[in-house]
């Protein structure tokens, strides 16, 4: 008997095995309570990010089944307009997807390239070099241009790394809203009460475009005379840094990359900041096409074929550069054919949606031109 009164005292002892096991069990409730907690956390906070097309494309890139894509293309809002992935993939059988947001900063195109590889293995990326001549310094000013990445990429130690990398060290306090972008975002409970965003829980939603962006509005401009024009002007100095960057990341992973500037209304300095970076890429044997020379190859009518005045093109030019695209894919790549795979139905069904919606839009476009209803100027 007094055997099991001292056993039953030294369960009460500061230090003994009774103090232990509550340790013990007071540490799995809170282990728990946090594993909960995160599974609340995370699927809520994809669900209450602002919606629109970025985020669409971007849960649509993390719906695709793993090692599908044979393009993945990188860059600002001169991608997700201008190349309809859906067209591509029915005259070809070629699969390209666009990860790409508004004003993306190229800063963010090699951790882009990585998060890609996490499920993908596509054979080939294409960068969108318009936003290279632009100083850094000005896109840091607004936050909606990293976070139309960060905020779009799911929780993980890429997006920490991303996040690491876009947001100055100094700006601790404005870090810690980008790792739990629900702190921006906790206003947004209304679109707890959409059925669209109720998909969007693991981030993880098909997109029916295969993150193509239907434009149909006409503002016209006259065709730039500097397509084509000689001479080098030297682009910002963070920006070669970026972009010395990605070519020897890619040169390291053994990755194939095709460099493009779309076609727009560009200026003269502008023509010649794409020559000096095609001096540099060519350098590291990666090939450089600006489309602005070759107008007429693909061709491009600035007065019909751009939606917001030589910015981005509607339908009927993206077409036109889809086409141009697809011709020199043909001719300068090697991409298998899957038309007719099981594997692929949503590509299937993702082009004749196109098509669909490519008829109405250039009935729109033609009928606009007609009447001379054209888009509203942004100063």
């Amino acid at each position: 008997m007094m055997e099991q009164n001292r056993s039953s005292d030294l369960d009460t002892v500061p230090g003994s095995r009774g103090d232990h096991r509550k340790g013990f069990r007071t540490a799995v409730q809170v282990i728990v309570f946090i594993g909960i907690f995160l599974l609340i956390l995370v699927p809520v906070s994809y669900m209450v990010r602002t919606n629109g097309d970025v985020k669409d494309r971007f849960s649509g890139f993390y719906a695709e089944r793993d090692d599908t894509l044979d393009i993945v293309m990188i860059g600002s809002s001169p991608v997700f307009p201008y190349y309809a992935s859906p067209k591509l993939w029915g005259e070809t059988g070629i699969t390209m997807y666009p990860l790409s947001s508004n004003m993306q900063r190229p800063a963010a195109m090699k951790y882009l390239v990585e998060e890609a590889e996490k499920t993908q293995s596509p054979k080939l990326y294409i960068f969108e070099m318009r936003m290279f001549t632009i100083e850094d310094a000005g896109l840091t000013e607004n936050m909606a241009y990293t976070r139309g990445v960060t905020d779009n990429m799911k929780y993980s130690r890429e997006r920490i790394r991303t996040i690491q990398a876009l947001v100055p060290k100094e700006d601790e306090e404005g870090r810690l809203s980008y790792y739990l972008d629900i702190m921006k975002y906790h206003t947004n409970w209304k679109m707890l009460a959409l059925p669209s965003e109720w998909a969007n829980m693991a981030y993880c939603k098909k997109n029916p475009l295969k993150g193509y962006t239907f434009k149909d509005e006409v503002g016209p401009q006259p065709m730039p005379d500097c397509g084509g024009a000689q001479g080098e002007k030297k682009i910002p100095e963070e920006q070669e840094a970026y972009l010395v960057d990605l070519l020897q990341f890619l040169k390291e992973k053994e990755l194939e990359a095709l460099f493009i500037v779309s076609p727009y209304g560009e200026s003269l300095e502008e023509q010649q900041m794409f020559n000096y970076m095609e001096k540099i890429v060519s350098s590291y044997g990666c090939s450089f096409v600006n489309m602005n020379d070759h107008y007429e190859e693909i061709g491009i009518i600035f007065e019909e074929d751009f939606a917001d005045y030589g910015s981005h093109t509607n339908a009927i030019g993206a077409e036109k550069c889809t086409d141009f695209l697809q011709e020199y894919l043909q001719a300068h790549y090697s991409f298998s054919d899957k038309r007719g795979q099981d594997a692929y139905r949503d590509w299937d069904e993702a082009y004749e949606l196109w098509k669909s919606e490519m008829e109405t839009a250039r009935e729109t476009i033609k009928d606009r031109i007609a009447r001379g209803e054209y888009a509203e100027r942004l100063e």
